[in-house]
């Protein structure tokens, strides 16, 4: 925003200084003080233009979540060098949950991921956080109640059968936050996270 309100400034003044060499007749005194008018009321204007750029570029911040700023996170997630085809990432705060500190989480698809905190891949909080990635096939159809309910509520006892004789398409290690031994950080640099995960 200064260098181009700079570079206006100089062209204003050097407009003016034409103007003043175009017109001998107006006396040069005059012309000194329409040009310190001009220039202090330019002045006034990129300070003012200035300041309500920067309220505009704060007030993004606030997107009404009550949330602060998150940036976007992305990465790739593989298993013995393949990609995972399906599965969930989940980014665990290191710090107790609070304001500051909240999980975000992402669906992987085709070895790819992307993180929501709110929704909308809006990415996560800056911090640390501990790794979580769970991937598996449930076999759906037997995940459905005896009595055949349309949907499947995972309190259920067969929806609970149906994960714990899922196929996992990594070890169960990494399901968990405590024993996955995966970790990163989330700040502004827009960093990728790969996760190259093994036996």
């Amino acid at each position: 925003m200064a260098p181009v309100a700079a570079q206006f400034t100089s062209f204003i003044l050097d407009a003016i200084t034409g103007i003043q060499d175009f017109l001998p007749q107006v006396d040069s005194q005059r012309m000194n003080r329409f040009k310190k008018s001009a220039l202090k009321k330019w002045q006034l204007f990129t300070i003012a233009l200035s300041f309500s750029t920067m309220v505009v570029i704060v007030g993004c911040g606030d997107d009404g979540t009550g949330l602060g700023r998150r940036y976007k996170v992305a990465g790739k997630v593989t298993y013995k060098g393949a990609p995972v085809s399906h599965g969930t990432v989940n980014f665990i705060p290191t710090k107790p949950p609070s304001p500051e500190g909240r999980a975000a989480s992402g669906q992987i698809k085709d070895g790819h991921y992307s993180l929501s905190t709110k929704g909308n891949d809006d990415g996560a909080l800056p911090g640390e956080y501990h790794v979580a990635i769970v991937a598996m096939d449930i076999d759906m159809a037997s995940a459905v109640s005896k009595e055949g309910l349309p949907k499947i509520h995972e309190g259920d006892e067969a929806y609970q059968k149906a994960v714990k004789n899922a196929k996992k398409l990594i070890p169960d290690k990494y399901s968990v936050s405590e024993t996955s031994g995966l970790k990163a950080t989330v700040d502004s640099s827009g960093k990728t996270h790969d996760f190259e995960l093994t036996d």
